[in-house]
């Protein structure tokens, strides 16, 4: 299906991406909901890769990579289309949460998947306020 066939380009999403703190500090239900999570992780939005603080559900760093060595407790990686189809305004069947990313085959979780887990809907959630910015489609 050619309609199915979008470019989604990874600065353009990356940038959306790095207004995460912003778009947190307006959700302090989601801030709240996050009370008991903290953890460093990685996210990678296509080709490019953020490095993640989280404590007691604030951001308290979010830093653009490429970085050389860098440790984390857990990785969320996926590729460009799988962010863009993710934040659209209302998702596709199977592009539409977190996990139906992973089990499509679009992104991947690895690491230490024990506090990504005991906080899911927490970091679902704050994975996809982006979605909140009327991404754009192309």
């Amino acid at each position: 299906m050619a309609e199915d066939r979008q470019d989604f380009d990874n600065d353009s999403l990356a940038a959306a991406f790095e207004q995460l703190p912003e778009l947190l500090a307006r959700d302090p239900d989601l801030i709240r909901r996050g009370a008991f999570f903290d953890a460093r992780f990685e996210v990678g939005i296509g080709a490019i890769p953020f490095d993640l603080t989280v404590a007691a559900g604030r951001l308290t760093a979010l830093e653009r990579g490429p970085f050389v060595m860098r440790s984390f407790r857990f990785s969320v990686r996926g590729s460009a289309e799988a962010w863009g189809r993710l934040w659209q305004p209302a998702p596709a069947p199977g592009w539409h949460d977190l996990l139906a990313l992973v089990k499509g085959g679009s992104a991947t979780l690895e690491g230490d998947l024990q506090p990504l887990m005991a906080n899911l809907q927490y970091l679902k959630d704050l994975l996809t306020l982006p979605r909140r910015l009327g991404s754009k489609q192309p």
